[in-house]
């Protein structure tokens, strides 16, 4: 497989206030250095607790939001350098399926003419066409055609998700960032979603970024995994590999947060630490004050991403080393 996108030392920063339109006062840093590459038909994961970061990267990548530094290669072109006009020939290609579909739709608008908003916009399609092509859209995710004429507030959550895969695949794309696509459904409508997913990377050899907080759709949808904490890549590897071997302690974190059956969960619950914060101006690792194994080091210093073996990396001085965990 080829890759497709490459990210190198991306970091992204806001203004901490704003007075008229214009920023002011000290930045804050949401992304610092992050970088991965995601192959042509492949799923990376990404995951973290609220406020990680996690949507930001997604907007990065795809211009919404713009990067403070590093670079951005698709198919070798950085698009962090490039204005709104050198970009117009990418964005068909890199399409967005936001969390919320219905917040994502005109509510005056019907299904169908959701769907078929990006074919005007970027297909110049006629009218005709048009129609023809969202039938084969919808038939693609699964969405009844009798459907088309409805408003999303008269779908269920399943069927505007499916929508919102519809509308996102009407520019053949060739990367999704799948922004928490099935948060708010279900057990069985979120297993759903994620089986469509996999059968139209198969059919259509489709890239995702797939953002979530749940390790266990991350953990069946994705082939390799990225842990972010506070904007920082704590680690990243084969999602196998990352899940039954854990090396940073927040990763072991997330997974022992993970519900279990009550006879295993003293074994497998996150211990509880309480720890000075680090001193001011220190460059201390951002996990120090929550982490159970840190070490006077990690308060002065903090850790560089080093590899594992089999692309497994891992931003800790004092990774983990424990037995295989069954999931």
């Amino acid at each position: 497989m080829s890759a497709g996108l490459r990210i190198e030392h991306l970091s992204v920063e806001y203004a901490a206030r704003r007075r008229l339109g214009r920023p002011q006062g000290d930045t804050h840093k949401v992304l610092t250095d992050i970088g991965f590459t995601l192959l042509a038909g492949e799923t990376l994961g990404i995951v973290g607790e609220s406020g990680s970061g996690k949507t930001t990267l997604g907007h990065a990548v795809l211009r919404m939001t713009p990067p403070s530094s590093g670079r951005i290669l698709w198919d070798s072109v950085d698009l962090a350098a490039l204005d709104d006009r050198g970009l117009r020939p990418y964005r068909p290609h890199m399409q967005l399926v936001f969390q919320d579909p219905y917040e994502a739709m005109n509510p005056r608008m019907s299904i169908g003419c959701v769907i078929a908003e990006p074919l005007i916009l970027a297909c110049g399609l006629t009218r005709r066409a048009r129609r023809i092509r969202v039938a084969q859209l919808a038939s693609q995710v699964g969405l009844d055609e009798s459907l088309l004429t409805r408003y999303p507030r008269e779908l269920s959550g399943g069927q505007r998700q499916r929508a919102a895969l519809a509308r996102a695949l009407a520019t053949k794309p060739r990367l999704l960032v799948l922004d928490e696509p099935t948060s708010g459904l279900d057990v069985s409508l979120q297993a759903r979603i994620l089986n469509l997913l996999r059968d139209l990377q198969a059919e259509k050899g489709l890239s995702y970024l797939f953002i979530s907080h749940d390790l266990a759709a991350v953990s069946y949808i994705a082939q390799r995994t990225l842990v972010l904490f506070r904007g920082h890549m704590m680690e990243q590897g084969p999602t196998d590999a990352l899940i039954r071997r854990p090396a940073h302690p927040y990763t072991a974190a997330l997974l022992a947060a993970l519900p279990v059956p009550a006879e295993r969960k003293a074994a497998n619950s996150a211990a509880e630490v309480t720890r000075l914060p680090p001193d001011p101006g220190s460059r201390a690792c951002v996990y120090y004050a929550g982490c159970a194994t840190a070490q006077p080091r990690c308060r002065t210093e903090a850790p560089i991403a080093t590899t594992l073996g089999d692309d497994h990396l891992v931003a800790c001085h004092y990774p983990l080393h424990g037995a295989a965990r069954d999931f």
